[in-house]
């Protein structure tokens, strides 16, 4: 369902006036944010930005050093992390599995928040992660260790590890990365299968500008700890707008495909003299 059809019901996650860091350096500082629920999200900007940070933070992996993360109205930092993880998925860029892990037992961690020592493992469960095997479309590797996994495949069964998890805000923090075009357009397919059948509100860190505008209902745009710009991708993408965030020279065109923006680069060389003419000499290029 377009993004603009679909109805807000007022955000359940977003952040308060945050600032963000590492060590002694502050990443973010004094950023709020709010989450529409049931749409795609993607956080886009250049590197060190904040993106991932950000993310970190709504998903609790990170502490803010000022303001706060709220969940359904609630700080998330005064929750049981079991409560947050029956809402909340977050799939980090690299995440890491024990070796000789199979893509059934993988998946089997997705239940896990669900689990105590009065509710043990139960035919319920089973179903949740073989319901999430098909959904993905890798029921047939159940069997299988991650370590045989293509790329494709083994993001597939991160996914339905978060699938089973059964929450209905899914965090993804860049999960096309180390993929080729085609598997890259796989796995966001997948995503954005999930999120239109079953209403689940979704935030990614995407790198590729082009993919973040095909698969996003909503774009934030970050550029050294602050948000620059937010909303419809058609509304907000332009020359001007990439040329002061990522000092990238470009056309925005209407992609042929999705009637959404496409971005197409302006280098140094392999242009036309049209697209060239106003571009600055830059001695020994």
């Amino acid at each position: 369902m377009p993004a603009e059809q679909r109805l807000s019901t007022g955000p359940r996650l977003g952040a308060q006036d945050v600032t963000l860091g590492y060590g002694d350096r502050v990443i973010v500082d004094g950023l709020t944010v709010d989450i529409e629920p049931g749409l795609i999200t993607t956080v886009i900007g250049p590197n060190g930005c904040g993106k991932s940070t950000l993310l970190r933070s709504l998903g609790r992996l990170l502490r803010p050093r000022a303001g706060r993360v709220l969940l359904d109205g609630k700080a998330i930092s005064t929750m049981k992390t079991k409560d947050i993880a029956r809402v909340v998925g977050m799939l980090p860029q690299t995440p890491v599995a024990p070796e000789g892990l199979t893509v059934a037992d993988l998946v089997a961690r997705g239940r896990h928040p669900h689990q105590s020592w009065l509710r043990q493992w139960s035919a319920d469960d089973e179903t949740e992660v073989a319901t999430a095997l098909h959904r993905t479309g890798i029921a047939e590797l159940a069997g299988r260790t991650l370590d045989e996994l293509s790329g494709g495949q083994r993001q597939r069964a991160w996914i339905s590890m978060a699938l089973a998890q059964g929450t209905d805000i899914l965090l993804l923090d860049e999960p096309t990365t180390y993929l080729d075009l085609a598997h890259s357009l796989e796995v966001l397919d997948l995503v954005d299968r999930l999120h239109d059948d079953f209403g689940r509100t979704v935030v990614m860190v995407l790198h590729d500008l082009n993919l973040a505008i095909r698969y996003s209902d909503r774009l934030i745009v970050m550029h050294a700890g602050r948000i620059v710009a937010q909303g419809l991708p058609g509304e907000i993408v332009t020359a001007e707008l990439l040329h002061e965030v990522f000092g990238l020279r470009a056309e925005v065109l209407d992609d042929p495909v999705s009637g959404r923006p496409m971005i197409v680069p302006i280098g140094a060389r392999h242009v036309l003299p049209a697209a060239a003419a106003d571009m600055p000499v830059t001695p020994g290029v």
